[in-house]
């Protein structure tokens, strides 16, 4: 179990000023904590192959293909924009 002056110097590291209640809570969940990692510390872990999540997960791709739009479709979308120049549609710089 943690000691209140370890608490205490843990919390002034962490800048956080604690009341005497507050040392004493702190003093019981931190050392629960410290418990729990002692236990897990002594499982037996040999042969478990290691992983970075619990179920596998496979990206999923596809091939990028190009789209082909009809010119009547640019051309109202270009008739329907404030600013166009050169059949390129103008926006605002924003660099």
């Amino acid at each position: 179990m943690l000691t209140k002056q370890e608490v205490e110097h843990i919390a002034k590291l962490a800048r956080l000023e604690l009341s005497q209640s507050e040392v004493k809570k702190i003093q019981k969940e931190l050392s629960s904590i410290l418990d729990y990692i002692d236990q897990l510390k002594k499982a037996a872990i040999s042969g478990v192959q290691p992983t970075s999540h619990s179920i596998f997960i496979e990206n999923v791709m596809r091939e990028d293909k190009l789209i082909a739009r009809k010119l009547e479709s640019k051309r109202k979308l270009i008739e329907k924009f404030p600013a166009a120049k050169e059949g390129y549609l103008k926006t605002k710089s924003i660099l």
